[in-house]
């Protein structure tokens, strides 16, 4: 198998993200500040720490994952 056969198996579009730091953003995770968006359903949230980054990141994909089995 080569790797554009693993593609679409291990960096499904669903679970894409954009993510952007606001220019006063440091390197480290002390201020970490931006804005991130959804890839395929256009949903949009501003964090303000690396914890409410992942937490939006993980609500949508749960609910991509919940809308996905309820759709059979």
């Amino acid at each position: 198998m080569t790797p554009d056969d693993l593609r679409g198996t291990w960096l499904p579009p669903e679970r894409a993200f954009v993510v952007q730091f606001y220019a006063d953003t440091g390197f480290d995770t002390a201020h970490m500040a931006g804005r991130v968006e959804h890839v395929v359903s256009g949903q949009v949230g501003h964090f303000h720490s690396l914890a409410t980054l992942l937490s939006f990141i993980s609500c949508v994909l749960i609910e991509g994952e919940t809308a996905d089995t309820t759709k059979v």
